[in-house]
């Protein structure tokens, strides 16, 4: 999931560089949600997974 949200966050950039402000702008939302799943995630994954042994 970080992948997606750092190859959005890509798109976003090279967009923006050439003027596509809302391809650019979409891709920023896409990208910034995708990493705080990915956050959310790990988050849940540290406390549970310790909690297994």
């Amino acid at each position: 999931m970080l992948k997606w949200a750092l190859v959005f966050f890509i798109i976003s950039v090279i967009a923006g560089l050439f003027g596509f402000r809302g391809v650019a702008g979409t891709s920023k939302q896409i990208a910034k949600v995708l990493f705080f799943i990915f956050v959310v995630l790990f988050v849940l994954t540290l406390i549970f997974g310790g909690l297994a042994i």
